[in-house]
């Protein structure tokens, strides 16, 4: 209305007697004007419907930047949430995700004043030390379902710096919360949270191997390749919609994908030998593994839709476990020319390689960090296995572990952290750590042999 008011009281001047060429062109001008103002007013007039309707959420402020060497742990307090029983569990996995980090203090919620259906009150919270709180509330819906609304508050400055709601059904609470903590972290910290990162590995109960699939911490187990006598450390493609494997079967190591969205899995590759795979490409376009179907193994790289395979190392000797740099333009791999197995890393046609480890006399399983500026791997001393990093000029390598033999490492998403297998309780189990070696300690299931762990990206 207020558009057509402009426009009108542009218009409304009387004018009397026959216009004359100038004044025609003259008015054809103004309303022109007129026009670009009502669509100028317009737009301006949609953009502030937009952000009335947009969902409350603080300024981009960093509460706690994650890559400083001055680092001190941010105390947040998270309530239970009110309304529905599932409230407390959930709160409980929230609290359980942020203490994994390291990076917080969550306090303890015996001490909490406000109780949790309260509302906020920066006054109760700043005794205990809080820099942010953290509410919730839970409806159950006629289906069965739940709705959960969950608040942020920033104690010192005292407001709401996040609200969102959430669905889930009912036994899907663990995914939920886990969401929930991922969510909260990207506001504290400017950082994409792993809470809903998976973990695949090998697990043998009897004389039977199968890979399974579980949650970053351990939970929600489950078995997902069932097939195959043998079947070796499995390897997540970038998207995390897939993962390829090697698995003896009739008597051939065939290479396979196995497509999450459509739980279908696909024949790879298959040859005379031993076929393992080694990762994919960033793109996801192709899978590198090594082959000994012409004899000693060399390294390879198959396109996924085309098959067309493409064969990068000659060599004589034992070239295996080939990894792929984050940007798509080098390969570490493992190669014993040096009459060891030690750490070489190439270009992406197998030219130009370069040996990066020159101590220990078994270097084998490397994996590059997601920044591209480490190299996590395996290194036999004193007569047991460790894990190590390294830059990949070949400066910095650091023992990580040393407890028992502990090997096959890969990085978390976001490479603050490793998961590992170690026998370090007398069998052989899927670990945790933090990429400095802190925190160590495992999440896989006591009643199965677990090796060869992978971190989804």
């Amino acid at each position: 209305m207020k558009i057509i008011q402009i426009i009108k009281k542009r218009l409304s001047g009387k004018q009397s007697g026959k216009q004359s060429g100038k004044q025609f062109e003259k008015q054809s001008k103004r309303l022109s004007q007129i026009v670009t103002e009502a669509v100028l007013l317009t737009v301006m007039l949609c953009l502030v419907m937009l952000c009335m309707l947009c969902p409350v959420r603080g300024e981009a402020k960093v509460y706690l930047d994650i890559t400083s060497p001055g680092l001190r742990k941010f105390p947040i307090a998270i309530q239970d949430f009110s309304g529905a029983g599932e409230g407390v569990g959930i709160s409980e996995i929230i609290r359980s995700d942020f203490n994994f980090t390291g990076l917080f203090l969550v306090l303890d919620k015996g001490a909490f004043i406000e109780t949790s259906d309260s509302p906020f009150n920066a006054d109760n919270w700043k005794p205990l030390g809080a820099d942010l709180v953290v509410k919730g509330t839970i409806e159950v819906a006629p289906d069965g379902s739940l709705g959960v609304t969950v608040s942020g508050y920033d104690v010192v400055e005292m407001k709401n710096i996040l609200k969102k709601r959430y669905s889930s059904r009912r036994d899907l609470v663990r995914p939920l919360a886990h969401k929930i903590a991922d969510d909260l972290f990207e506001v504290i910290t400017g950082q994409r949270g792993l809470f809903s990162t998976k973990i695949v590995f090998v697990g043998q109960e009897g004389h039977g191997r199968a890979i399974y699939l579980m949650d970053y911490d351990g939970q929600r187990l489950k078995k997902i390749v069932g097939r195959g006598s043998i079947t070796m450390k499995p390897r997540w493609s970038s998207d995390g919609k897939t993962i390829a494997y090697s698995s003896l079967r009739n008597m051939k190591w065939n290479i396979y994908t196995l497509d999450f969205d459509s739980a279908t899995e696909h024949l790879v590759y298959s040859s005379a030998g031993t076929n393992l795979v080694g990762g994919f490409t960033p793109d996801g376009q192709y899978l590198l593994f090594s082959s000994s179907s012409k004899g000693s193994p060399d390294i390879y790289m198959i396109h996924l839709r085309t098959k067309v395979l493409s064969r990068l190392t000659y060599e004589p000797n034992i070239d295996v476990s080939p990894s792929v740099s984050p940007d798509g333009k080098q390969i570490v791999y493992v190669s014993d020319r040096s009459s060891v197995p030690q750490l070489y890393i190439m270009g992406m046609d197998g030219n130009d390689s370069r040996r990066i480890t020159f101590e220990g006399n078994y270097n084998t399983t490397p994996e590059w960090s997601p920044a591209g500026d480490s190299i996590v791997f395996t290194s036999r001393t004193g007569g047991l296995f460790q894990v190590f990093t390294i830059k990949p000029d070949g400066s910095a390598m650091a023992q990580l572990t040393s407890a028992g033999n502990n090997e096959e490492p890969s990085f978390s998403p976001d490479g603050r952290y490793i998961t590992f297998t170690s026998d370090r309780d007398g069998t052989k189990g899927v670990y945790v750590m933090n990429v400095n070696g802190e925190g160590q300690h495992k999440i896989s299931p006591r009643n199965i042999r677990a090796f060869g762990p992978s971190w989804s990206r």
